[in-house]
């Protein structure tokens, strides 16, 4: 319990030097920035968004967010995780998701992003897994919040059980 105080202790004062030291021009997309993201989806392609359907008295949600470290100006590398259920009767019903890719910001407010997304479906001999591609647009609400409206395209690797799908997303992302 120590050392989880302490780590706790230690992260606050990154965050709080990094606040204190950022009057050297930088903006919320400058290199050695964070983001952290909560989009909306769906969960039917390895989804890390929030997500909730339901049809036929079946109620399919997912859950998740993303992570990213600007690598330089205007590029990020990002991380996500999600858990997903189909709503069904137990066997292959959930789906624990992640996702690993890029994105950059052209002119600091056009996102577009690359990555690959899977899935580890319980009980399935064969997990879906996708490239994505999306492109959008930033609206920075303040300095260190912007909404992100984007289209996004999820080319499956594997079309015998899976299709390829098309997406528009809401998404949410806080900058530090």
């Amino acid at each position: 319990m120590k050392k989880l105080m302490l780590l706790a202790a230690m992260v606050a004062f990154g965050f709080t030097a990094k606040a204190q030291g950022s009057d050297d021009g930088g903006n919320a997309l400058s290199e050695g920035s964070w983001v952290i993201e909560a989009n909306t989806g769906s969960w039917t392609t390895g989804s890390t968004a929030f997500s909730l359907t339901s049809q036929d008295g079946i109620t399919m949600w997912s859950i998740g967010g993303e992570a990213g470290y600007f690598i330089m100006d205007d590029l990020a590398i990002k991380v996500g995780l999600g858990y997903g259920d189909n709503g069904g009767d137990g066997a292959g019903s959930s789906a624990f998701n992640y996702k690993v890719g890029a994105k950059y910001y052209i002119d600091g407010q056009f996102p577009v992003g690359v990555d690959f997304t899977g899935s580890s479906v319980k009980d399935f001999d064969e997990n879906p897994s996708y490239v994505g591609i999306q492109g959008g647009y930033a609206w920075f609400v303040a300095p260190n919040v912007s909404i992100e409206p984007t289209l996004r395209y999820n080319l499956s690797m594997n079309d015998d059980f899976y299709e390829s799908a098309f997406q528009g997303l809401i998404g949410f992302a806080f900058h530090f």
